[in-house]
């Protein structure tokens, strides 16, 4: 008796198929390229990050404008994702400001669109291309509040200091109230009831509320080195 496989028939290749996805890598490697041209010079840089819908005028709209103008002023260039809301209010305190004002814009279907206060401004269709710019350059990450893409971000950075994928920096996130209930679930939940991290990794987040103390931690964090990475992060970051 004959012995049946339940295996699928194995299909024949897509050529044309495969040939949209190798030349999906090449625009991926293009997207890496232009970013590690253009971002190459600026440095000591900030990352923001924050709800891409607030307006004018919401307070914390405004509080991201002046924490952009505090780190321009400060010599700190500032990153964000280049589009509405938080991203636009921290690009525009900085474009008012000496040091260069970043926007690492994606394509969406909806909602995000280029703001305009950005001395340079790129565009990826890839968000794993985007959040390496957004890393690799990073000497600190500052997160304000957002939603799901805020979020995405705040645990992007925090599994790979976590991980050892790239070198420590302050995190800091910008608003008691909105933060609290969230730094006390992560303590609560994840430390003590299921120890899913450890007590070093809570100490990874700082919570402030003002634009003052997050120049003021970043300066502390970097007081006794140099705000370029050590041999030992470059090499972290090389293969990030």
């Amino acid at each position: 008796m004959a012995l049946h496989s339940n295996r699928p028939a194995e299909r024949p290749i897509n050529s044309a198929a495969l040939s949209r996805e190798s030349w999906r890598v090449f625009q991926i490697m293009a997207e890496f390229v232009e970013g590690f041209e253009q971002m190459a010079n600026i440095s000591p840089a900030i990352t923001i990050f924050g709800s891409a819908r607030f307006t004018e005028e919401n307070p914390y709209y405004q509080l991201a404008e002046e924490i952009g103008k505090e780190l321009s002023e400060a010599g700190f260039a500032v990153v964000t994702g280049g589009g509405p809301g938080i991203m636009e209010a921290a690009n525009k305190g900085a474009f008012q400001a000496p040091s260069p004002s970043v926007g690492l814009n994606i394509r969406l279907p909806h909602e995000q669109h280029s703001n305009p206060y950005q001395d340079v401004s790129l565009e990826f269709r890839h968000f794993f291309a985007r959040k390496v710019m957004f890393v690799k350059h990073a000497s600190a990450y500052v997160v304000l509040p957002g939603g799901f893409g805020t979020l995405d971000e705040l645990a992007e950075i925090l599994t790979l200091v976590q991980t050892g994928k790239t070198r420590k920096i302050p995190i800091i996130l910008v608003g008691t109230s909105f933060w609290q209930g969230f730094l006390e679930w992560i303590k609560a939940e994840l430390l003590e009831s299921t120890k899913t991290i450890g007590e070093e990794d809570l100490q990874l987040l700082t919570l402030v509320d003002d634009a003052k103390s997050v120049v003021n931690i970043i300066f502390d964090y970097y007081e006794n080195r140099g705000f370029e990475p050590s041999a030992k992060e470059r090499d972290m970051l090389l293969h990030l």
